[in-house]
């Protein structure tokens, strides 16, 4: 049975009992059964290249002959669109169909054209989904399994087992949950993994069930759901007692409120347990490999993910600032740059002078002079009463610092802007801005014509500092966030608005407040196109 560490980093092998770990990842099978999320076969190859780069073991590629998507993924694999250095692609299917045999089943058949070294076939494992989802005997799905899992060895392939159901099969009948774990390893399965398909377990629970496998003599893997919220804390229970294989997804996509997420599990096992399941420089791509997956799924990251979330090492209390600016690990349960993250400083009305301090450091300006720091946090204390929030907001932060340092360069100035919005649509839009800027010596009027306000302004603005500025040909808004503050004064409430804006190599955020939507915007737009011109 495996130990946890007295203390982080202290145990630097893995645990006697077996001497390989396997990190297995099923994004593009079970990841992809998410709700809303849909993966096209360049998808599939993307994330696939991501998870090698990450440095896990195995990826589950999907179900070949189940559905066309599938199939395909794996034909333009085998055709030499996928080069894997790390991982061992594996083809996920069933056992044979009920009174059939494994050499003709069709399904079966399907996962040898896959052309996968490794495949993982799932198996039913409790007594009451055999009879009911199966309509067979118990005596028939072990046959099931012992057939299936003789064919596709007998032919070359390395097979796991998923035992469906697992922890429910073995609470209503142990013996026969216990059957299916010893018949797949008697018929040469190489890991049988123990599924917590409803994710109804508990951490408590599982060493008794998991020790009562492990007695059978083969090795264990663990895939769990996150349906109780346990899904991390049981695959680490399950490692205590002794599995050596863990299944999970990034992000923890999945059915329902997801599955394992295998960063997470990975950085535990490696940061806490000290367990080398990755090579360092790996696991500092953990936060890349997972913003990147993220792009591709049109998942919007958890920003409170652990380890790889932009709010993981972020901090905003001011008592946790001073104590931060003595050492950063008195508020930080590891070294972020370890899984490729960075501390944040979050600037609030919550903040105090080292929060500014700390967060100018960041931003490379020296605030070391006491009373330039109290003076700027008063001013973001003020704001914020004001209904602004910088948290999120770096560059409109950036800008007020340099205005209260005496360092801010305008690179224009807005003499005069206004938007007309009707009910009539034309093909330019329904909303019509004009904006009078001075860069330099020159003074500039132009109008834009948009769809709503933001954008009419938005191209109004753009088309003046075009011939001074080109570079604002390549900004692009990618995010518009509105806020309705101190709602209870209904109309007249104030209003925030968050900008993003990208100009292809960076992205950064502004905040505008105002008595309505179109003020707030305009004043987080005017300090988006400031700052991208100040810090190109």
């Amino acid at each position: 049975m495996t130990t946890r560490p007295s203390e982080e980093g202290t145990m630097t092998t893995l645990p006697a009992a077996h001497d390989v770990f396997h990190l297995y990842d099923t994004t593009l099978r079970d990841g992809a059964q998410q709700e809303g999320l849909r993966l096209t076969v360049q998808d599939k190859l993307r994330i696939a290249r991501l998870l090698d780069e990450l440095g896990v073991g195995f990826i589950e590629g999907g179900w070949p002959g189940a559905n066309p998507n599938d199939t395909a993924f794996f034909a333009a694999a085998a055709s030499g669109e996928l080069k894997l250095e790390n991982a061992k692609l594996t083809a996920f299917g069933s056992t044979r169909r009920v009174g059939g045999r494994a050499s003709s089943d069709p399904l079966t058949r399907a996962l040898l054209d896959a052309q996968t070294e490794v495949i993982c076939l799932v198996a039913k494992s409790h007594d009451e989904h055999v009879h009911r989802a199966l309509k067979t005997d118990l005596a028939e799905n072990l046959a099931m399994v012992t057939d299936t899992v003789k064919f596709l060895t007998g032919e070359g392939r390395r097979v796991f087992l998923d035992c469906e159901h697992f922890f429910d099969g073995y609470r209503a009948n142990p013996g026969y949950a216990l059957a299916v774990v010893k018949t797949a390893a008697d018929a040469g399965a190489e890991v049988v993994v123990l599924c917590d398909t409803n994710g109804g377990m508990l951490p408590a629970w599982m060493g008794e069930v998991v020790s009562a496998a492990g007695a059978v003599g083969v090795d264990l893997g663990i895939h769990c759901h996150n349906d109780t919220g346990c899904a991390v804390a049981n695959t680490l229970a399950a490692v205590d007692a002794g599995a050596m294989h863990v299944q999970g997804t990034m992000n923890g996509h999945g059915e329902r409120t997801g599955n394992a997420d295998l960063i997470t599990v990975a950085a535990n096992l490696q940061l806490k347990y000290g367990w080398p399941v990755m090579p360092a420089a790996n696991l500092a791509r953990a936060t890349s490999v997972s913003q990147a997956v993220a792009a591709i799924t049109h998942v919007a990251p958890n920003a409170r993910q652990p380890y790889v979330g932009q709010s993981a090492f972020a901090h905003k209390a001011g008592l946790h600032a001073s104590a931060i600016r003595v050492d950063a690990n008195l508020y930080q349960h590891t070294d972020p740059k370890l899984v490729g993250n960075d501390m944040r400083m979050l600037v609030s009305d919550m903040a105090g002078r080292a929060n500014i301090q700390i967060k100018g450091d960041e931003l490379g300006f020296d605030l070391s002079d006491r009373d330039v720091a109290a003076r700027i946090t008063d001013v973001v204390k003020q704001r914020e009463m004001d209904g602004y929030s910088y948290e999120s907001a770096d560059a409109s932060f950036e800008l007020l610092v340099r205005d209260e340092i005496g360092q801010l360069d305008k690179q224009f100035e807005v003499l005069k802007w206004r938007v007309l919005t009707s009910d009539e649509v034309s093909d330019e839009g329904d909303s019509e801005a004009t904006v009078k800027v001075t860069v330099g010596e020159q003074t500039t009027a132009r109008v834009g014509e948009g769809f709503g306000p933001l954008n009419a302004l938005d191209k109004a603005l753009r088309s003046a500092l075009k011939k001074s500025h080109p570079q604002v040909e390549g900004f692009e808004l990618t995010d518009y966030r509105v806020r309705i503050l101190e709602s209870a004064h209904g109309t007249d409430a104030i209003t925030r608005v968050l900008i993003d804006t990208t100009d292809g190599r960076r992205r950064w955020t502004t905040v505008g407040v105002g008595t309505n939507v179109v003020e707030a915007s305009w004043e987080a737009l005017h300090d988006a196109y400031q700052w991208g011109l100040i810090a190109r």
